[in-house]
């Protein structure tokens, strides 16, 4: 049985799963749909075609749902979808999408902090986390296992690669392949690979070495980047590897070009 506070606006309707508690003056609109043994925290505002899963836990005066900030938004009919699992903190924005039947997407098991902001049409994958005041642009895609520090600020149609780590303050305005280590302040550059991350996924030794050398190949030789790629490609060791063939995949399909490495 759902614990709905009598002091909470919860629209006619909003479906609502089992066990959901949703706290005094929170707002649930019309269009909402509520996932079983969610917590909805007080004041909290959910609103338009929004879809949130199963064991989501959303903490005091979080916005989910509202219009996007983009000029070009006509109020039509736009969605976001949230998956199971998911931590939202106090104060985290979430926006729908901008065009008509248009979708923002957050997947599961992930961990969105005070201020953290996911912009409209943004993809968010898996076990993510964004930290304090971090934001997403809008069309931004973020792929699973990433951590995005405090006040990191990712540009518009940005894409970032899996196991990223995004340094605190860090300004990126390129996309980021897998496994990398970035800062920046002014410019996002590469520092190195997400070595941390790496152990912990368990990745083993022998496959951190193969993705180390082609790392190597693509930020610490003279190569550009086509040139690199080429390089990469023709090393049987790593071209035929499944996270260099991730990591290559990556690189080709990015639109922006990827960040570029640190240089004293």
């Amino acid at each position: 049985m759902s614990k709905i506070s009598t002091k909470a606006e919860v629209h006619k309707n909003a479906v609502i799963g089992k066990n959901v508690e949703i706290g005094p003056f929170s707002v649930i609109d019309e269009n909402v749909k509520i996932g079983d043994n969610t917590l909805i925290g007080p004041n909290a505002h959910i609103s338009g075609w929004t879809d949130i899963g199963k064991n989501n836990e959303i903490h005091h005066g979080a916005a989910i749902g509202d219009y996007p900030q983009d000029l070009s938004f006509k109020k039509e009919k736009s969605f976001l979808t949230i998956g199971d699992n998911n931590i939202i903190r106090e104060f985290a924005t979430f926006h729908r999408g901008t065009k008509p039947d248009s979708r923002t997407i957050v997947g599961n098991n992930n961990m969105f902090m005070v201020y953290s902001h996911v912009g409209h049409n943004s993809i968010v994958k898996d076990s993510v986390i964004m930290v304090n005041s971090s934001s997403l642009g809008g069309y931004v895609e973020v792929d699973s296992n990433t951590f995005i520090s405090a006040c990191a600020q990712i540009h518009q149609f940005c894409k970032i690669g899996r196991y990223v780590m995004v340094a605190p303050l860090t300004k990126v305005s390129k996309d980021v392949p897998p496994f990398m280590l970035l800062t920046g302040a002014d410019t996002a550059v590469v520092r190195g690979l997400n070595v941390v991350a790496l152990r912990r996924a368990e990745i083993s030794q022998d496959d951190r070495e193969v993705i180390k050398k082609a790392y190597k190949l693509l930020y610490h030789s003279d190569l550009n980047t086509s040139e690199a790629v080429k390089r990469i490609r023709s090393e049987p060791d790593l071209s035929s590897h499944k996270y260099i063939k991730e990591m290559l995949d990556f690189i080709q399909k990015s639109e922006r070009g990827i960040c570029g490495h640190y240089k004293k």
